[in-house]
């Protein structure tokens, strides 16, 4: 029964006398839990449902024949001819366009006839349509999803490579085949002539005799059974390795994104910390009253984590329609993201799940436990004696500051040492130590940094704002504890800011940089569509042809990519002409060689360029040699360079396109780059490019647009970030409020005093907005340093480890400085409240309660 009492004296009574102070807590921690949420559910639903990998269609496989360009139709029968009781099932895959809405879906070309009479019918038509088999041999015939939107026997133009056609819908693809998404369906030897692939197909599935699959070593027995018949280029892997690979490289970019959202919580647990050091101190006199009355000191300490409990607990369980809410936004960013730089991919369903509820509880009622160990220990250690010593810990700060500055040096030294670390595991984990390290010496040196400035700056204050800014700095100063925290919060918050700004505007001015020499071409052309990372499109090689011999055309140059698996993880594979009398030899090299020496070596024999991300991420170097199944052969290449790039993360390997047409001989190009002759009129060129594409679906680019085109996905991409960061600056600004209004409550003694003495209200409103100043200018300042040093891990270190780009450093001094005033005055503003409490006050009524 004492301990209730003494919980309701401590804790439940000052929170529902302050309520406004109660909730700013729990809107801090609520947001910085729904930050993590948000992350959670986004992230899954965004990468949760790839296009490529529709294993379901045609009944659960076991293992998969691919190979980059195509598996040779002479495959399939080689496989069934093998004396056992498989099961085969050759699929084209591909992509095409609803004209009507430009969405583009997954396309799969299947053995119509063989599902027909199999047990998988169901899949493919519902019950009242049967008679839809008899169009299985009609070229025209589709089948759809119900989800886009398309009746029995309507019409659907689709856009497929650079040619648009009209299909006829002839059956819907119930729910129940679950497909991931948006689906067409055509039978095999359509889907082959509509997407170009006669003679191959993209993917054989096979599934093994019931029972097989699951016996230990299953898979190796049925490899070494199968790899007998297939040629040494094609691969035979476990169902679903695509999937799995794609999971893997998206691993680093969840895995980043997942930790930026954890920032906010570190803003908010600073400012829980502050907030029980605030009440530890305005309630030392009872504790200690509680102490001799014989309270124990775990029964203090248990009823202050109790309070940090319960502000976890709300703040948690607010968190929930908060993160969901925010996460529908976020999604839409992370499948941009996703659809730019990895996989195709459509949004799957996001929903609150009680692994989501777990969570949400065990990330913001630890973070308010673990916040509140500090303040919540300092109680149960108060003696009787010195119940009423309230300047205690404020002077046993002020002792100790020099001792703060030196543990700081410590850490700064532990974390340069960590940033020189590898990574672990395919993580930037000693990355994100040396980061957190770094803030752990920002805050132990915020202490030491506050007394100098405040010290030093109250007389020039005081000539320039008046005695109410000397009252504020030495206020600041006198209170060192509870400012330190204060400053520390906002100055994680405007760190993480300011160095996730470094990162992203030097990114940015990188890849300006990088596009200025890699787009030398004047006009460029690609199927229409939505292009998609892993998305390449053919356009018929007559097109190229024609376009050649326009008027005003000096050259073209063509690219070919195809999609591959290497070492576990994908890789675009691709090919390009090589004229080394063409003005496009811009390309950089991470040796520095001239760009024309590299491309003659490149196109002297069986030669590749591999860009950064996949030198980085295969630990691969010029002179290494790298092994490639290309059709139905391998091939071993030598690396003669690598080349920066910023457009695909899983990164690329360069081919000439002789050497790639001797091993996979599909002449159709995915991309053209046109070069004009000299004085030739851009728009004139672009008319004549048009009408000798004429009957082929293109888009024609400028060399202007496709740059401006590149940075809008750019800002697509981060979009994401600027997003968490807001969140954290908006918890941050939050708790300065919260706080302020503590330290009115706290100080309404002093307050009372100075009205006694004459103050008038406009004083002390302006002494409240001065303090509210100072702690932003503080902060401002030691987040602009902390964030420099942060900028610095994240460019060099973080990513670097985790996506292989080499970022090139570069101020972006106009958002950096629209940013830090927007914090700046946002800090000063959240003064206005507390102002407005310290001006109602009764100076009577304050100064007898004391």
């Amino acid at each position: 029964m004492g301990s209730l009492r003494l919980l309701y004296r401590m804790i439940v009574r000052p929170m529902l006398r302050q309520p406004g102070r109660a909730l700013l807590i729990v809107f801090a921690i609520a947001l910085g839990v729904a930050a993590v949420v948000a992350i959670d559910l986004a992230g899954d639903a965004a990468a949760g449902s790839f296009r490529s990998s529709m294993e379901t269609l045609t009944g659960k496989n076991d293992l998969e024949v691919t190979a980059a360009g195509g598996v040779p139709e002479t495959v399939i029968a080689q496989i069934a001819r093998l004396p056992f009781a498989l099961q085969v099932s050759p699929r084209i895959e591909d992509y095409a366009t609803v004209t009507a809405s430009g969405e583009a879906v997954p396309l799969i070309g299947i053995d119509l006839v063989g599902a027909a009479n199999g047990e998988n019918a169901k899949t493919l038509a519902d019950a009242e349509s049967k008679e839809s088999f008899a169009h299985i041999n009609d070229p025209d015939a589709v089948w759809t999803t119900s989800a886009i939107g398309k009746s029995i026997g309507d019409k659907i133009e689709l856009l497929i490579n650079d040619q648009a056609r009209t299909y006829t819908v002839r059956g819907l693809i119930p729910d129940s085949a679950r497909l991931g998404g948006d689906a067409i369906v055509m039978d095999m030897g359509a889907a082959q002539r509509a997407t170009g692939k006669t003679g191959r197909v993209d993917r054989i599935l096979i599934k093994t005799p019931p029972g097989t699959s699951n016996q230990a070593g299953a898979f190796e027995d049925w490899e070494r059974k199968i790899r007998a018949v297939l040629p040494d280029g094609v691969m035979l892997t476990p169902q679903g390795s695509a999937t799995v690979a794609n999971r893997r490289m998206l691993a680093a970019f969840r895995w980043n994104l997942r930790v930026l959202s954890y920032i906010a919580l570190l803003v908010g647990a600073f400012l829980i910390y502050n907030a029980l050091s605030v009440a530890v101190v305005r309630r030392r006199a009872e504790i200690g009253t509680m102490r001799a009355m014989g309270a124990s000191r775990n029964a203090v300490l248990v009823a202050f984590l109790f309070e940090a409990l319960l502000f976890g607990l709300l703040g948690s369980l607010s968190s929930l329609p908060l993160g969901r809410l925010m996460a529908t936004g976020a999604v839409r960013m992370l499948s941009t993201t996703v659809n730019a730089l990895y996989v195709s991919s459509t949004p799957g369903a996001m929903q609150i799940t009680a692994e989501s509820v777990v969570l949400a509880l065990l990330v913001g009622v630890g973070v308010a436990l673990v916040s509140a160990l500090a303040p919540a220990r300092e109680a149960s250690q108060v003696p009787p004696t010195e119940a009423m010593a309230r300047g205690r810990r404020e002077y046993e700060v002020r002792v100790e500051r020099r001792r703060d500055a030196w543990i700081a040096l410590v850490l700064a030294a532990l974390g340069a040492a960590a940033a020189q670390a590898p990574e672990i595991g395919g993580k930037p984990l000693m990355g994100y130590l040396s980061a957190l390290l770094f803030v752990g010496a920002s805050a132990m040196v915020t202490p030491l940094v506050v007394h100098a400035v405040t010290n030093a700056g109250s007389a020039v204050l005081r000539k320039l704002l008046g005695v109410e800014a000397l009252l504020a700095s030495r206020s600041l100063g006198g209170s060192l504890r509870r400012t330190s925290v204060l400053v520390g919060a906002l100055a994680t918050a405007i760190a993480m800011m300011t160095s996730v700004g470094i990162m992203v505007g030097s990114f940015r001015q990188t890849v300006l940089t990088w596009m200025d020499a890699q787009l030398s071409g004047d006009l460029y052309l690609r199927p229409a569509g939505a292009p998609n990372a892993d998305e390449h499109p053919t356009i018929a090689p007559e097109v190229a042809r024609r376009i050649a011999q326009a008027p005003g055309v000096q050259s073209v140059g063509r690219l070919r990519a195809y999609e591959i698996e290497y070492q576990g993880l994908p890789a675009t594979l691709a090919s390009v002409d090589v004229d080394l009398n063409r003005r496009d030899q811009s390309l950089g090299f991470l040796s520095g060689r001239p760009p024309v020496d590299v491309l003659r070596e490149l196109s002297s024999g069986d030669n590749v360029l591999v860009s950064e991300p996949f030198a980085n991420k295969h630990h691969v170097k010029a002179g290494d040699t790298i092994t490639l199944p290309l059709g139905a052969r391998r091939a071993t290449f030598r690396v003669v360079d690598v080349f920066y790039d910023y457009g695909h993360e899983a990164g690329f390997i360069l081919l000439a396109r002789t050497t790639m047409l001797k091993y996979l001989p599909d002449p159709a190009p995915t991309n053209l780059a046109v070069f004009l002759k000299p004085g030739t009129d851009l728009e004139a060129a672009r008319a004549a490019v048009q009408k000798a594409a004429a009957g082929s679906d293109l888009l024609v680019f400028s060399n202007g647009q496709i740059r401006r085109e590149g940075i809008r996905v750019f800002d697509q991409t981060f979009a994401i970030t600027y997003a968490l960061e807001v969140v954290s600056i908006v918890v941050a600004i939050g708790g300065i409020a919260g706080a302020l209004m503590s330290i009115v409550i706290d100080r309404r003694r002093e307050f009372g005093v100075l009205r006694f003495l004459g103050a008038t209200a406009a004083q002390i409103r302006k002494l409240i907005l001065v303090e509210a100043g100072l702690i932003g200018l503080l902060a401002n300042a030691t987040g602009l340093v902390l964030g420099y040093v942060l900028s610095l891990i994240l460019i060099y270190v973080i990513n670097k480890q985790s996506f292989g780009w080499t970022i090139r450093f570069h101020w972006p001094v106009a958002v950096l400085a629209g940013s830090i005033t927007l914090v700046y005055a946002a800090s000063v503003l959240a003064g206005i409240v507390p102002a407005r409490m310290a001006v109602r006050l009764n100076p009577i009524e304050v100064v007898h309660e004391e």
